[in-house]
């Protein structure tokens, strides 16, 4: 009987801790990380110094975590009528507001903290950047190019992280960041067409609920060509060649891939599709600029 207590303490611990990082959508970090370290990389001409990437590192997160955060807080009463989202943490009750409302004061206090341990012109693009990933939680209502806003909130992260190594803003990190902001939007309009009943019925701004099925999917398809010729033209601002070219025809091949997977008479596979094949495309350009960098 003695073991009891010492059972349920791990549950009481890792409970919330579990619910906390479903809340923020924790391993999402992935989606934007590569391209921080990608741009880090670059920036230093190899790699940066280890206090630096930390900084750039727990910069991201608490950026992220703010938002992911914020937009649980902001959503709140959509999510309790979403069959998708019902079984959220502050829906169900696992995590309350008020845990929520610190949550977000410390995620902020970690991210303004480590711009400012980078350099002055992270500490005074933060709240630039911060406005702009937090204020996401509501375009939804008001525009259907959310999806756009989405993205630009990701494409901080290499411009992010290449001002954290050098304190100046190139023309390098502004190409990849805008490559990221076309690959997120792409992305998100597919995540988007699962809620398409739901966004028309309550009121929400999405490109599914706008135009349809078949017009969102084009849109998606014309972003991630767009995204790939982003990509593409980074030789033009970087000391980049064949590994990258490399990596950007594989990713050429992901995108394609995924658009294979969502049709409009078929979303069953658009979590593979948001999931799976959009976990790979950081990772496989971070392999080419690292290839670029250190071979």
């Amino acid at each position: 009987m003695s073991l009891a207590p010492g059972r349920a303490l791990p549950r009481r611990v890792l409970g919330p801790l579990v619910a906390t990082l479903s809340m923020i959508k924790f391993q999402h970090t992935l989606f934007a990380l590569p391209f921080a370290f990608a741009a880090a990389i670059l920036a230093a001409g190899g790699w940066p110094p280890a206090g630096r990437i930390g900084w750039i590192v727990v910069a991201m997160v608490g950026a992220r975590s703010a938002a992911m955060v914020w937009n649980r807080i902001a959503d709140l009463e959509f999510d309790r009528r979403n069959p998708r989202t019902a079984a959220r943490p502050l829906v169900t009750g696992e995590l309350g507001l008020p845990f929520a409302w610190v949550f977000l004061v410390a995620s902020l206090g970690l991210f303004y903290g480590s711009a400012a341990m980078l350099n002055r012109l992270a500490l005074q693009l933060a709240t630039p950047a911060a406005l702009l990933i937090l204020s996401y939680s509501y375009a939804k209502r008001v525009t259907w190019l959310t999806h756009l806003h989405l993205g630009a909130s990701l494409g901080l992260a290499p411009i992010g992280a290449w001002v954290g190594v050098t304190g100046r803003i190139a023309a390098a990190p502004l190409l990849l960041g805008a490559a990221v902001t076309a690959w997120v939007a792409g992305f998100d309009i597919l995540y988007a067409c699962q809620d398409i009943d739901f966004d028309r019925r309550i009121g929400l701004q999405s490109i599914p609920a706008r135009f349809g099925l078949e017009a969102a999917l084009v849109v998606s398809a014309r972003l991630h060509v767009l995204t790939v010729a982003l990509f593409a033209a980074l030789p033009l601002a970087a000391p980049v060649g064949a590994f990258w070219s490399a990596g950007v025809a594989f990713v050429a091949g992901l995108l394609f891939y995924e658009h294979r997977l969502v049709r409009p008479d078929d979303l069953s596979r658009v979590n593979a599709a948001f999931f799976t094949v959009n976990g790979v495309v950081g990772f496989v350009l971070l392999a080419a600029a690292a290839a670029e960098v250190f071979s």
